[in-house]
């Protein structure tokens, strides 16, 4: 395996868009989808590319993804190419201009993941991404499915193309 989508979710939404991810990355021999709960050391062996995702909570990312980057050593991360993505409500469903606000200015979970794992030495090899949510609980806004295998499509395309 060289790649490997790790993802924290509470409500299933993440989950479904980490496994669609992983799928259009590659085959199962390659990529695997782990929830970050039943990640284990050796997933992490002669890896080349991590996917983080998380639900967006308050602003940041669940502390489960978090506690994982944090343990993620710089030796492990300077051999990888890593991108982020985050599940999140969008904005344009919020009747309150205040609470739009206070959202847009808290930010979403994808870059704050994606921050401290650059921080640490990992590659960015393309944009973190977002996907919609109805509601707090979901279910998946239309068309975020397609929009999940097609940016794990884009993270295979830019992998295989690395310099």
């Amino acid at each position: 395996m060289k790649m490997l989508v790790v993802y924290d979710s509470f409500f299933g939404n993440t989950a479904t868009i980490a496994k669609l991810i992983a799928e259009s990355m590659g085959t199962a021999d390659e990529v695997k989808a782990v929830r970050v709960v039943d990640l284990r050391p050796e997933h992490l062996d002669n890896l080349e590319l991590l996917v983080v995702g998380s639900p967006t909570r308050s602003w940041r990312p669940s502390a489960s993804v978090m506690i994982f980057v944090q343990d993620l050593k710089r030796s492990q991360l300077e051999k990888l190419y890593v991108t982020t993505f985050d599940t999140r409500i969008d904005l344009n469903t919020i009747k309150s201009k205040f609470t739009r606000s206070l959202i847009g200015r808290g930010g979403y979970a994808a870059k704050k993941i994606l921050k401290k794992m650059v921080k640490k030495g990992g590659k960015p090899i393309v944009e973190p991404m977002g996907f919609l949510v109805d509601g707090t609980e979901g279910p998946l806004h239309e068309g975020e499915k397609n929009h999940a295998m097609n940016w794990g499509k884009k993270i295979r395309e830019a992998y295989d193309t690395k310099p």
